[in-house]
């Protein structure tokens, strides 16, 4: 069987080493490929799919496309509108999004299992399913920190729905009062100069960005002796959820970290 990740730019990804190790570990004689998908074009790529594709991980821009593409979706992406995986099932595309669980998946295993308080940099479908996902786990105040508030009124909608108050504060007058955790789903030179300062509120960070590694976050939390979780750690779990909803087999997140930070140590 085929699978592959789709997005554009999707060159770097490291979902293939990561799948591949995963169909390694269980014995699949399966592949899994980088395909370029720009804004636009994915209806077409799924509708010329082979017989022998079985699923596809769904990156930016793409993640909105793929939830309005599918034949039947999950619940969450019915929800959100916003799905990172695709499953063929014979003539049909079933959508689902397993960002969110890797998400609570990622936390936990750093020992957070609930939040009351969170502060999101930047507003799109990541920060979206991020959004949703710590409702899961009690999230009842919400802070988006945003370059252009109107870009925010989709997540901030999808965060409300969660029964989570939410305010939206843009870049230049950021809040930096205490709160549980600090998520970043902004470009790394976004960051710069005020790690420090969003990173001193902050009980814990969560950085979705993993390259390079640590960001300029990561690092501030580090030396402030700040728990920390990786854009890495939440690949692994949410790759990990994807395996399984594509071979049906059960893969240790471990695994798929391991690959992909053997993969990164020669940079």
């Amino acid at each position: 069987m085929r699978c592959a990740v789709l997005g554009s730019p999707v060159k770097h990804s490291l979902s293939p080493v990561m799948h591949r190790a995963a169909y390694a570990e269980l014995g699949l004689d399966w592949t899994y490929e980088p395909v370029e998908i720009r804004s636009g074009g994915l209806a077409e790529f799924l509708g010329a799919l082979g017989d022998d594709v079985r699923g596809l991980s769904v990156t930016a821009p793409l993640k909105r496309e793929a939830a309005a593409a599918a034949h039947d979706r999950s619940q969450v992406v019915e929800l959100l509108g916003i799905a990172n995986t695709l499953i063929r099932e014979d003539d049909r595309i079933f959508a689902d999004n397993t960002d969110v669980p890797g998400a609570v998946n990622a936390l936990a295993e750093s020992g957070i299992t609930h939040l009351a308080s969170a502060r999101i940099l930047g507003a799109g479908a990541t920060a979206a399913s991020m959004a949703h996902a710590f409702g899961r786990i009690g999230l009842r105040h919400l802070e988006l920190v945003v370059r252009n508030p109107d870009r925010a009124v989709d997540t901030m909608e999808i965060a409300r729905g969660s029964g989570i108050e939410v305010e939206v504060h843009t870049m230049d007058n950021s809040p930096t009062g205490p709160v549980d955790l600090l998520v970043s789903t902004i470009p790394v030179g976004a960051v710069d100069g005020r790690a420090e300062t969003w990173v001193a509120g902050a009980s814990a960070v969560f950085d979705v960005v993993y390259e390079p590694w640590p960001t300029a976050l990561a690092a501030a939390a580090q030396a402030a002796g700040t728990t920390v979780v990786s854009g890495l750690d939440l690949l692994a779990h949410q790759g990990a959820l994807q395996v399984l909803a594509m071979t049906g087999r059960d893969v240790a997140p471990q695994v798929l970290r391991a690959a992909a930070l053997a993969h990164l140590a020669p940079y």
